[in-house]
């Protein structure tokens, strides 16, 4: 099984990926157990000094005020989980909580937060256990971090509150903790709040939207080729000198897919035919504008999430040097406010909408019989007695309808909370958890399309097809997707589609032929 190991430095997406989604076992290096011991070693210090510090000798939020003594500090760390552990609604999905965890080890073991080498080894033994912890749709607003979420986290660390075993049962965190040899932690000065102030949650959901749209923004590319294909478009309006004349990098990448899945096409180059059109519509001609602002858009919110990821976000944090015992001091700040990551996560969300909308209307187009150049109405096989693909858009359009409101921007709102010491918030998991919802819905539209295109490409008899695109069909129909013909229950073909997209099979069958898309 592929390990990822921890260290000062933060760690990278493709290491987010492995934890949350293939399993990967973590192990913490020499570099931070060393960095994590120094940090503590400030912390203690301080907790035995007279003078209040935030988070250590003191309460938190708008209670920041009172001086706690000795005595009731690992009673207020264990208080703050407690109470800080009030999500509510439908369960957060598993890889989501492993993504979550993992980026919280990340930032404890930068040596910025003061948790002792043994509290991090117990949430890396949590994650290698596949124990994940229950945490709820409800209860961030993404500003002193995903408070809820990574309290829900932190009390499983307790052994305390609900968790999902490796067998996906959910039991008593404590008794998961129990059967795999964990002890318990004991929290102490600080660990509790540095267990709870970060954007992991929202982090981890950009990482893992960013993998999904990187597959969804070439599958769509190739559905557009074959859209084109089926209404016997041009594919002039791909060359490469056209695009080089605005220099946009993710236009010109969408255009040359699109390109090499019609090379060799017969169906291409028709829009001169029986019913001459000087050019195609917006959503044939414009495919690479509007997928390459997208890709472009993408482009952004990975630089955003590599920032991210290589920062340690808590509140206070340990800095090393300066005024205090041991070298250090703990400082107060707000590198916990959600905004950077929220703005993307909208961004996203927005572009994803957009591509899902002009998918949609190519679709419209292929059933249409006055604007299809030839294709029978609704792809149907008598029409009139059939009603072939009409419904499937219906289904469609609903999809994209749902995505235009979830384009709404999450970060444009912020409520206060906290009595006002807390005024203003990202949002940003609730960002992340309707751009989730979104790239679900865009992978179905993407889906209807390609189960239209691949039928209108196969009612064009007498001119093939390109080879990728042949591809693709033999592809989809053995996957289980039918081909032209009478009525027959769709919804089992539209999940067959939605299957073969998801799991990256439509990119995969187009790069059998033509290598690698960009």
């Amino acid at each position: 099984m592929h390990t990822v190991v921890v260290g000062t430095s933060g760690v990278t997406a493709s290491d987010v990926l492995a934890v949350a989604r293939g399993g990967a076992r973590i192990e913490l290096s020499a570099e931070a157990v060393a960095a994590l011991a120094a940090a503590r070693e400030i912390v203690d210090a301080l907790a035995a000094k007279p003078e209040p510090v935030y988070g250590v000798s003191t309460g938190f939020g708008a209670l920041a005020t009172r001086h706690i003594s000795q005595e009731l500090r690992a009673q207020l760390q264990r208080n703050i989980v407690r109470s800080h552990a009030a999500g509510m609604g439908p369960r957060v999905e598993r890889e989501v909580v492993r993504a979550l965890m993992f980026l919280r080890l990340k930032t404890v073991c930068s040596g910025h937060t003061g948790v002792r080498p043994e509290v991090a080894q117990t949430m890396a033994d949590v994650l290698n256990a596949g124990i994940t912890p229950v945490v709820h749709e409800y209860g961030s607003l993404g500003c002193s971090g995903d408070l809820a979420p990574l309290s829900h986290c932190a009390l499983a660390l307790m052994g305390e509150g609900d968790a999902e075993g490796p067998d996906g049962i959910v039991r008593p965190a404590g008794e998961l903790l129990a059967e795999h040899g964990i002890q318990p932690v004991e929290l102490r000065e600080k660990e509790g709040l540095a267990l709870l102030n970060g954007t992991d949650g929202m982090l981890g959901m950009l990482i893992m939207a960013l993998a999904d749209l990187d597959t969804l923004y070439k599958s769509a590319d190739i559905t557009a080729a074959l859209s084109l294909e089926a209404l016997l478009g041009t594919d002039k309006v791909l060359a490469p000198e056209l695009h080089a004349i605005r220099p946009h990098p993710g236009q010109g990448a969408s255009a040359a897919n699109m390109l090499a899945v019609l090379k060799g096409s017969q169906l291409t180059g028709h829009h001169q035919d029986d019913a001459p059109r000087v050019q195609d519509a917006y959503s044939v001609r414009c495919a690479p504008q509007v997928a390459g602002a997208g890709r472009d858009t993408l482009a952004h919110a990975r630089l955003v999430a590599e920032r991210e990821l290589a920062s340690a976000v808590d509140n206070p944090v340990v800095l090393p040097g300066g005024i205090g015992s041991g070298g250090g001091r703990v400082e107060s700040n707000g590198n916990f406010h959600g905004a950077p990551v929220a703005y993307v996560l909208d961004f996203l969300a927005i572009a994803a909408a957009d591509l899902g909308s002009i998918a949609e209307r190519r679709t419209d187009r292929l059933l249409d019989k006055n604007r299809s150049h030839g294709l029978p109405p609704f792809l149907a096989d008598d029409a009139g007695v059939d009603s072939g693909l009409m419904i499937a858009q219906y289904t469609q359009a609903a999809l994209v309808s749902e995505m235009k409101r979830l384009a709404v921007p999450a970060s444009a709102d912020s409520i206060p909370s906290s009595a006002m010491q807390e005024d203003h918030v990202s949002m940003g998991w609730s960002a992340a958890r309707k751009l989730r919802t979104a790239v679900d819905n865009l992978t179905r539209i993407i889906a209807v399309e390609l189960y239209a295109a691949t039928r209108g490409i196969e009612l064009r008899e007498g001119l093939a097809p390109a080879p990728a695109s042949q591809a693709v069909i033999e592809a989809v129909r053995a996957a289980g997707v039918q081909g032209p013909g009478p009525d027959r229950f769709l919804a089992p073909d539209l999940a067959a589609a939605d299957a073969f997209v998801r799991g990256g099979h439509l990119v995969a069958a187009v790069e059998t032929v033509t290598g690698p898309l960009q």
